[in-house]
């Protein structure tokens, strides 16, 4: 490959990347928000765990999914929802898609992009918040 295609296919890459994070929510005042695309019900307790998990959600998934998961119409899916059920989407699901990403499969949002800083502990209080919700809900 000669330089100047090198140099070339290296600016490509870098203004792709610059509109995927301006795209998914990492250009600071560009932040997206819709209403909620479903009614939850939140309990009246929440286990230690899903109480540590839902900080951890409202500091890195609310952003997007919304507030108590119930996702925002133009901008992400809710989380409270039959899709993401534990038989459908179990809890490594979940793991994947913020270790990851997940590409759009059954939502018409786009791509979800990795959600950097979290560990595999924070993940999964985030699951053990999002399940008691879905249980709360009639999803189990």
């Amino acid at each position: 490959m000669s330089l100047k295609r090198a140099a070339i296919l290296l600016v490509l890459a870098a203004v792709l990347g610059a509109a995927g994070y301006l795209h998914f929510g990492g250009g600071g005042d560009t932040a997206r928000t819709g209403p909620p695309i479903v009614s939850v019900n939140v309990p009246a307790t929440l286990s230690a765990r899903a109480q540590l998990g839902r900080k951890t959600y409202e500091a890195n998934c609310a952003s997007c999914h919304g507030r108590n998961a119930a996702g925002q119409d133009g901008v992400a899916p809710p989380l409270v929802h039959i899709v993401y059920e534990p038989g459908h989407h179990g809890d490594e699901s979940f793991q994947r898609a913020v270790a990851r990403g997940v590409r759009a499969h059954h939502w018409r949002f786009g791509d979800m992009p990795p959600v950097e800083g979290l560990t595999r502990r924070d993940v999964a209080a985030v699951v053990a918040y999002v399940r008691e919700l879905q249980r709360a809900n009639g999803i189990r």
